[in-house]
């Protein structure tokens, strides 16, 4: 059974993207949405996703780049003197394994974009984090934790198959470290009785998820829960990343020949909600 979930990130990072995961939901075949608490334009993704019972509105853990939902004094080794999270990922990723006072104001940051998650009153969908430091085996352990408080029952773990990519446009895989940790991540989500998919797609297309791509994973499309996640935006908007395609993301999500695949492929869509006690049984 061909089982898909798809999902926007970064929802509550800005109108532009508000927007698209709206309409990309509404006419198209998106499922799900990541929601950043600490966004800009948080407060008008919940209101959309009220209006959307039918979304599954995940927590999108943000700990780089971003601005923290807790004061920057409070967790000063996880940001920078403008009170943003550090933009260097490995330097950041060291000092969490090493210093106890960083994990404690880790464990701080994530159980406050929880409990700011709560505060919405939206259900917990689906966890995943921004660019997948989650993968970090801490930041892992921490979201298990923390997350067992929240009824956290589904986390993204990016294990992306490569013959698919090859299949759809010669594309390689992302590099064998990084699927290295995406299996021992969804290994260990699993031994806590966390669903995760049994495989994703968009790592080695981030932000280029365009109608080709998404049109040949459709063809291509595994048997099991498979989650492609996408960054859909109506255009650029201020922090967005340099040379993503955000608007022909949106078209690949809305455009017919998607939804034509959906239906020819036998494919069920759902949101992560829709699939959880099938994955546990």
């Amino acid at each position: 059974m061909k089982r898909l979930i798809v999902t926007a990130d970064d929802f509550g990072a800005s109108l532009e993207v508000n927007e698209a995961v709206e309409r990309a939901h509404r006419d198209g075949i998106l499922t799900a949405a990541s929601l950043m608490v600490g966004g800009a334009a948080m407060d008008d993704a919940v209101e959309r996703a009220r209006r959307l019972p039918s979304l599954g509105v995940g927590l999108h853990i943000v700990l780089v780049d971003e601005r923290p939902v807790l004061p920057p004094d409070r967790i000063p080794a996880l940001v920078d003197a403008r009170g943003d999270f550090r933009t260097d990922m490995v330097r950041a990723a060291v000092r969490i394994f090493a210093s106890p006072a960083t994990r404690r104001q880790l464990t701080a940051e994530v159980e406050a974009q929880f409990a700011a998650f709560a505060a919405t009153g939206l259900p917990l969908d689906h966890v995943n984090a921004h660019k997948h430091f989650h993968l970090h085996p801490t930041i892992a352990a921490t979201l298990i934790t923390v997350g067992g408080v929240h009824a956290m029952r589904a986390v993204r773990a990016p294990v992306e198959p490569a013959p698919i990519l090859r299949a759809v446009d010669g594309t390689r895989a992302a590099s064998p470290i990084e699927d290295i940790w995406a299996r021992r991540v969804r290994r260990r989500m699993r031994d806590a009785a966390i669903v995760t998919p049994d495989q994703v797609f968009g790592l080695a297309w981030s932000g280029a998820m365009i109608a080709p791509r998404l049109h040949g994973l459709l063809e291509h499309l595994p048997d099991g829960l498979t989650e492609i996640y996408v960054h859909p935006a109506t255009g650029p908007y201020a922090g967005s990343a340099p040379g993503y395609r955000y608007a022909e993301e949106l078209a690949a999500l809305t455009a017919p020949l998607a939804k034509q695949a959906v239906a020819r492929n036998g494919i069920i869509l759902g949101r992560f909600a829709d699939f959880i006690e099938g994955e546990r049984s």
